[in-house]
């Protein structure tokens, strides 16, 4: 039907405005490539650091950066406290020469150690017969699937018959705090009867059958991170159980020689399972920053990464100076704020809510500490080791009394007077 002439023509709908979509919001993994740099490769959480994180559970500062694989070498080398972490070249040679003599002609040493050691009564693994998976794939995702692909195929044909298996650096992942990380221990044995063992080579020396007991302890934490993984692998493997004691590989004496002993590491994988489930989720710790913060290297200066390395809060301890890179970084911030943790972990619990040593010094001189009440357990035994001390030195003779009271010259009289 027409419009009549002079009629007002029919309003036209005015067009739709597209609905913006909503911002998405960033995965962990995307805010932890944000927090490391955009355009810097994550660097590896190892068995070793994830050993030592945890034995420091508590420390949010570790946790972070080693999720978002932050070098922290390099970062605490750019905020002027570089610790002196690593091998040497000629140690770092000596154990890939060691590692690759025992892994030699198909692993012919290694099985034979583990079956002296932990063979329970199968049948020697024969050269030659010994099966070897081929596990490389593409990216570290691939390469755990393929582990564990290796691991079913060698479960099932080890069942009732004499196959022995050995996958040679097999990756593992593992869930650390909500991220993911990868690890790969020297080798993981299966034998005849199912039954999974991890092989940890050192270059350390085994003297009359006996290692430094501290590098033993390492190892073992390093080895049980690994059973830790493998055992999630094995949960969903039929007739599949990981041994809780690890073949520990060494030279023997001071030879080149291998020689193996059995290390259990039950004790050690408890501790380590209690303490990763005690850590605070990484995504928490990296929701709790302030805009903008960065751990980027190359695109930030010293100062704005000390900024970015304060605004994480961390539990120093002095036993993270054998096992942190930021560990002198944590100190020198523990000691300015005079911190009872520099004192150590056991200071620290018997302080109580004295939290810093000037805290402390004030409660023993008998003075008022805020937070704290005068009847307080720790301020008690203060101030009476403060009235023993002073009493202690009301006693000492006077030529000794420098002595007593601190560093200084001693009368030479009061010497003489001592013989």
């Amino acid at each position: 039907m027409s419009e009549s002439p002079g009629s007002a023509p029919a309003p036209t709908a005015a067009p739709a405005t597209p609905a913006v979509p909503e911002p998405r919001p960033a995965t962990l993994r995307q805010r932890l490539a944000e927090l490391r740099g955009p355009d810097v490769a994550p660097h590896p959480l190892d068995a070793r650091a994830l050993a030592a994180l945890a034995a420091n559970p508590g420390c949010g500062r570790r946790a972070l950066l080693d999720g978002a694989g932050v070098d922290k070498t390099a970062l605490a080398a750019a905020l002027g406290s570089p610790a002196p972490f690593g091998q040497s070249q000629f140690a770092f040679m000596r154990g890939n020469a060691f590692e690759a003599r025992v892994k030699a002609d198909g692993g012919t040493e290694l099985l034979r150690l583990l079956h002296e050691r932990m063979g329970a009564g199968a049948r020697p693994p024969v050269p030659g017969e010994v099966l070897v998976p081929d596990l490389t794939a593409a990216g570290p995702e691939g390469r755990v699937a393929r582990t564990a692909l290796a691991l079913r195929e060698a479960t099932g044909a080890a069942g009732g018959s004499a196959a022995w298996t050995l996958l040679v650096h097999p990756l593992l992942a593992l869930e650390v705090a909500g991220s993911p990380a990868y690890l790969e221990p020297d080798a993981v044995v299966v034998r005849p009867d199912g039954r999974w063992i991890v092989v940890e080579i050192k270059s350390f020396p085994m003297i009359d059958s006996s290692a430094d007991p501290s590098k033993v302890g390492a190892a073992a934490r390093q080895a049980a991170v690994y059973v830790l993984a493998l055992e999630r692998v094995a949960a969903r493997v039929t007739g599949a159980a990981v041994d809780h004691s690890v073949l520990l590989v060494c030279p023997r004496d001071f030879s080149n020689l291998p020689t193996a002993s059995v290390v259990d590491v039950r004790k050690q994988l408890s501790v380590t399972r209690r303490q990763l489930t005690r850590l605070t989720r990484i995504d928490d710790i990296a929701a709790s920053l302030p805009e903008g913060t960065s751990f980027d290297l190359e695109r930030c200066s010293p100062a704005e990464l000390t900024a970015a390395v304060d605004a994480v809060s961390a539990a120093y301890a002095p036993e993270c100076l054998a096992a942190c890179e930021l560990a002198f970084h944590c100190r020198g911030q523990a000691r300015s704020a005079g911190a009872v943790e520099a004192l150590g972990r056991g200071v620290r619990g018997e302080l109580g809510g004295l939290t810093t040593v000037g805290a402390v010094l004030a409660a023993a001189r008998g003075e008022s500490t805020p937070g704290v009440a005068d009847d307080d357990p720790t301020v008690v035994a203060l101030r009476r080791a403060a009235a023993l001390r002073a009493e202690a030195l009301e006693s000492v003779p006077e030529g000794l009394e420098a002595v007593s009271r601190g560093p200084g010259s001693v009368p030479e009289g009061a010497v003489a007077g001592c013989r």
